[in-house]
């Protein structure tokens, strides 16, 4: 990794060198107050074996990610184990120390900003200053991160703008990620996170939601516990939703009849297809391709 930084007589104080390697952008270090987001500066950063950071308080709202490693925090008086999946918020007023595990050093990203819209935002996020939470798919967070890491370090006269547009995102994702309180079982997180996954990989292969369980390691009924506990639909919408993302890719790019595409996907029964295609998409695979044809 690179770090991109500023002039040494403009490099921000709270920068931390305890770093082995980082990632890092600046936008604007000296942010003027609006009611617009303002995005101030972000990266990504290993940690170092004795990294710890011990502030009374910060200039800018601040929203970090734990990727890797193990290390602990406390913040505004609460203590939190940091592990991978942990986002956390501060800000102005908000004292935090962040302290990483000698023996599994952290990789973390952050971003900081500012504005009167974000402050708002903020207040009705999990990670509001003060606050952390546990997201079930860490994964989406971290591609909103580099995806500010890649608008934040790029040359383009349209990187400050993009990145103020993904802290909404950002803020979003982890509300729709975040965990309930009382809800972040190691084991069980671990387990979804994996049933997920295998699904993602391999769903072409499943015909049944007992196939999914099965190669998971677990049961049906677990299985479906284990996503309304960290997700917001069941395991077999989120089944068929792959499927039908598919269908509809194999509609328009293959030439394939839809009784064949339904045959692709281990349907036998073409209306049973169409109804399952129509739940997800609200139309029948015929008139899907009538209309995406006449676009």
């Amino acid at each position: 990794m690179t770090i991109k930084t500023p002039p040494a007589e403009k490099r921000p104080s709270f920068v931390s060198t305890q770093v082995a390697d980082a990632r890092r952008y600046y936008l604007d270090l000296e942010p003027k107050p609006t009611r617009d987001i303002t995005v101030v500066c972000g990266g990504c950063e290993r940690v170092r074996a004795d990294y710890i950071i011990q502030r009374r308080t910060f200039p800018f709202f601040a929203v970090e990610l734990v990727a890797e490693g193990e290390g602990t925090l406390t913040l505004a008086g609460k203590k939190c184990r940091l592990r991978p999946g942990v986002v956390f918020g501060y800000g102005p007023g908000v004292a935090h120390t962040i302290r990483t595990e000698s023996a599994r050093p952290m990789l973390k990203y952050y971003v900081d900003f500012v504005g009167r819209r974000a402050k708002e935002l903020l207040e009705r996020s999990p990670v509001r200053a003060g606050k952390f939470a546990q997201v079930s798919t860490p994964g989406d967070i971290r591609e909103i991160f580099e995806s500010l890491q890649r608008n934040g370090a790029g040359e383009s006269p349209y990187g400050p703008a993009l990145c103020a547009a993904l802290i909404p995102l950002l803020l979003l994702k982890i509300a729709e990620r975040a965990v309930p309180a009382g809800g972040a079982d190691p084991r069980a997180l671990a387990t979804f996170q994996r049933a997920r996954a295998l699904i993602d990989e391999r769903f072409l292969e499943f015909k049944t939601l007992n196939d999914a369980a099965g190669a998971a390691g677990v049961n049906l009924s677990y299985l479906c516990r284990l996503f309304q506990r960290f997700d917001h639909q069941t395991p077999y919408r989120y089944l068929l939703h792959l499927k039908m993302n598919r269908a509809a890719q194999l509609l328009l790019d293959s030439g394939l009849l839809v009784k064949e595409v339904a045959a692709e996907l281990g349907f036998g029964d073409p209306f049973n297809f169409s109804r399952a295609f129509r739940s997800v998409f609200g139309l029948s695979p015929e008139k899907f391709l009538a209309r995406t044809q006449r676009q």
